[in-house]
């Protein structure tokens, strides 16, 4: 039996100073081209959650695109993507969330959720955290229910998850891996 954590830590690769000097980037194309590591990876999200328990899966732009859709799919769910400003034509949602180094704001569409609708957030890696709980906060403001969000990696040392939980402390963070 493959050892899937095995399998997909092998397939993510650091680099370094990148986008700026003193940041190492998370590359996973390499796991998104090895269709194991892919689909290993959408199955566990799936598996976790179960089947049938999940009506629109929220992908965070833009690396949390490339793991929502084919994990919306699996559920039989619709896919909502959250985007930067400027990016969705219809009337948005939005909210403003910082950074470690300023702000930003992230947009979903009007009804593209709809009140009591269990959504799960779904992003490739999980750093400081507030880029996900603006997510969430997104789909509370549509009426809809989180009902968890699942990354592909977390990064521990940033402590997101315990960031993000002072903003939903009741959200459920699943990771596939940690560092």
């Amino acid at each position: 039996m493959l050892d899937l954590e095995a399998l997909l830590r092998s397939r993510i690769v650091d680099v370094p100073d990148f986008p700026t000097p003193g940041v190492v980037f998370k590359d996973i194309s390499p796991l998104l081209a090895d269709h194991v590591a892919f689909a290993g990876a959408v199955d566990a999200v799936v598996a976790f959650h179960g089947r049938g328990t999940i009506d629109k899966v929220v992908g965070i732009e833009a690396r949390g695109f490339l793991l929502a859709a084919p994990v919306a799919y699996q559920f039989g769910a619709g896919f909502v993507p959250v985007r930067k400003p400027g990016k969705l034509p219809l009337a948005t949602l939005e909210t403003s969330y910082d950074l470690e180094y300023g702000s930003n704001v992230l947009q979903m569409h009007e009804g593209a959720l709809q009140p009591g609708e269990r959504v799960l957030v779904v992003d490739d890696v999980l750093a400081t955290g507030g880029t996900a709980a603006a997510a969430c906060r997104l789909v509370r403001e549509a009426g809809a229910e989180v009902v968890g969000l699942s990354v592909l990696l977390e990064l521990g040392f940033l402590e997101g998850r315990a960031l993000l939980h002072q903003a939903e402390p009741d959200l459920e963070v699943h990771a596939l891996l940690q560092t």
